[in-house]
């Protein structure tokens, strides 16, 4: 997954060209600026271009979120994935998602807490919810960290994956979506199938104006 949050659409536009057809970003609004210029490529091309929401989602915004993205991958609340549900109903499409998992202790980051009555509730009812299609697992590895605790990380999801699979049979758990440019390589020998490369491809993003979020 290319991560495309920050840059324009024209470098969207020429990444896809060079052959990437799944994209990330992090803001709702942000990316609601970009997509009529990406429509095409989108809609008509022979290999369309698919785009996720990556960041995280609060609920009032599920509506706009199901309309725009071809994919959500922070679910992180049963109220949420309600929300997406009706949302992704009245657009009449069935919306993949993945649930992000919180294993850093870093308070920034969003998630569910894997062993959270939260989380047994949104397993418990996410095969009910027909118009969104469970696809996987999502987290961010702490920064600043030895790799060790970067590779606990991952494996800790993967391990968490395969629980929760045997558990909901029901559910589909094929995306693991870990690893970032700084982390990636971790990732992948930990099983990564998914990961999301964004200065890596696209170089150092601009710098974020005072009182901009990140």
């Amino acid at each position: 997954m290319a991560v495309s949050k920050t840059y324009p659409a024209t470098a969207v536009a020429e990444a896809a060209g060079l052959g990437l057809a799944l994209f990330g970003e992090n803001r709702v609004q942000e990316f609601a600026a970009k997509a009529p210029e990406l429509a095409a490529l989108r809609g008509g091309a022979q290999v369309p271009v698919r785009v996720h929401l990556i960041g995280h989602l609060q609920s009032n915004k599920a509506a706009r979120a199901a309309e725009l993205f071809d994919g959500v991958d922070s679910v992180d609340s049963p109220r949420l994935a309600e929300r997406l549900n009706e949302a992704a109903g009245k657009c009449g499409k069935r919306l993949p998602v993945l649930l992000e998992v919180k294993l850093s202790p870093e308070e920034t980051k969003a998630g569910l807490e894997p062993e959270s009555a939260e989380a047994v509730e949104l397993l418990e009812r996410l095969h009910n919810l027909a118009h969104l299609e469970m696809r996987g697992l999502m987290t961010i590895a702490p920064f600043g960290v030895a790799e060790e605790t970067t590779r606990a990380c991952f494996r800790s999801l993967r391990q968490l994956r395969d629980r929760w699979a045997a558990a909901h049979p029901r559910l589909d758990f094929d995306v693991l979506s870990m690893g970032m440019s700084g982390d990636f390589a971790l990732a992948l020998a930990e099983g990564a199938t998914r990961i999301r490369i964004g200065t890596a491809l696209f170089g150092a993003r601009p710098p974020r104006r005072n009182g901009e979020p990140a």
